[in-house]
């Protein structure tokens, strides 16, 4: 088994800085509904996923006061990612997991790969990979998560 944490355990504290300078330090969102996303800018299903992310999850959430998403580009560095995010177009909050200190803390192999950790601090879900159906299921926990239409 890859995933090292099963839903309804404590998600794993980290503090991981975005390409757009902000910080995100898990142990002080409580009350907030966090989605980890983790990727490869080699990984074909990634970058099918990303664009969907972007648009079914991030545009529709984003403003959410109480909806944070953080991207880690697993062994990417920093200019990796700026460069990235820019030639897909993406303005996704991408940060930097260059030595998998932050998924190594989440599991051994496999990308795509979401998290979503409830407003207790808990995982409420994870999944591997990247299908329409997983997505859109994905998609209605959030929405009713954050209350949201």
């Amino acid at each position: 088994e890859s995933t090292l944490h099963q839903t309804g355990d404590i998600a794993p504290q980290f503090v991981c800085t975005t390409i757009g300078g902000k910080t995100i330090d898990l142990s002080k969102l409580r009350g907030k509904v966090v989605m980890i996303n983790f990727f490869a800018t080699w990984c074909g299903p990634c970058n099918m996923e990303l664009p969907v992310l972007q648009k079914d999850v991030w545009e529709k959430f984003k403003n959410n006061p109480d909806f944070e998403l953080v991207v880690l580009g697993r062994e990417h560095s920093e200019e990796e990612l700026t460069a990235f995010a820019a030639k897909k177009g993406l303005d996704l909050p991408f940060a930097s997991d260059k030595g998998r200190e932050i998924f190594n803390l989440y599991a051994k192999q496999n990308i795509p790969r979401n998290v979503i950790i409830g407003k207790d601090g808990r995982i409420i879900y994870q999944s591997i990979g990247f299908t329409s159906e997983e997505f859109n299921k994905m998609v209605d926990l959030l929405t009713k998560e954050l209350n949201q239409k």
